[in-house]
């Protein structure tokens, strides 16, 4: 596995573009390093990289994960998220621990987005039995990363929704001061419009929510 990842490694840096990477760092508010791979350039890399190496077997992925996770390019946070989507169909319920980890970790948006929309929303789909007891964990964790994965994990559900889920855990976050919280809340709700927008207005029509998220959700209410 270390020759896999070193490999990796190589195969990644060698598209380095110093310039795109200082303009990616910019962008993210100096929050990581880059370097300085646009997004079809890091896909198509990764692709041809597992077309040529294959992937990680399960018993390898935690740790493969966690150690590309802890190295300074934001591209190697990617790599295990793009990875990650590829093995969706294998993931074991026990991987939902180390998954966490990952969210937790060199947290932002944009890895935090990716994990839980796509990633624990498909394991969730797999394991619905671990849906309450997860995530319930999450919203009392006080992490807001954590929470804003409890409420993004149904993103794409569309009428799968478990809205009576939803709409407990956003009333719980009803008040939370955090930007990322409150943006979350009116994201998840503005994707559910899509599918029940007589649900989401009469949601919004009984709760009150920060200003933030109401713009957000009623982006295609009439």
């Amino acid at each position: 596995m270390e020759e896999y990842i070193r490999n990796l490694m190589v195969a990644l840096k060698e598209h380095a573009n110093p310039e795109r990477a200082g303009f990616a760092k910019k962008y993210m508010r100096e929050q990581c390093e880059f370097i300085g791979l646009d997004a079809r350039s890091l896909r198509n890399t990764v692709d041809h990289f597992t077309r040529v190496n294959g992937y990680p077997e399960m018993e390898d992925l935690e740790s493969f994960s966690l150690s590309l996770w802890e190295l300074p390019e934001r591209e190697f946070q990617y790599t295990v998220i793009q990875i990650l989507q590829k093995l969706l169909k294998k993931l074991r319920k026990q991987d939902i621990n180390w998954i966490m980890q990952l969210i937790v970790r060199k947290s932002w948006w944009d890895t935090v987005d990716g994990l839980a929309a796509w990633i624990c929303g498909s394991y969730f789909r797999k394991y619905p039995e671990q849906i309450k007891p997860v995530t319930e964990n999450w919203m009392n964790s006080e992490n807001l990363w954590l929470q804003r994965s409890a409420l993004l994990f149904q993103l794409k559900y569309k009428l799968h929704t478990d809205t009576e889920l939803l709409g407990n855990y956003i009333e719980r976050l009803a008040d939370h001061k955090d930007f990322f919280i409150r943006k979350a809340i009116g994201w998840v709700l503005r994707e559910y419009s899509k599918s029940d927008k007589q649900w989401v207005k009469t949601f919004l029509i009984h709760h009150d929510l920060p200003g933030l998220s109401v713009r957000e959700a009623s982006k295609y209410l009439d």
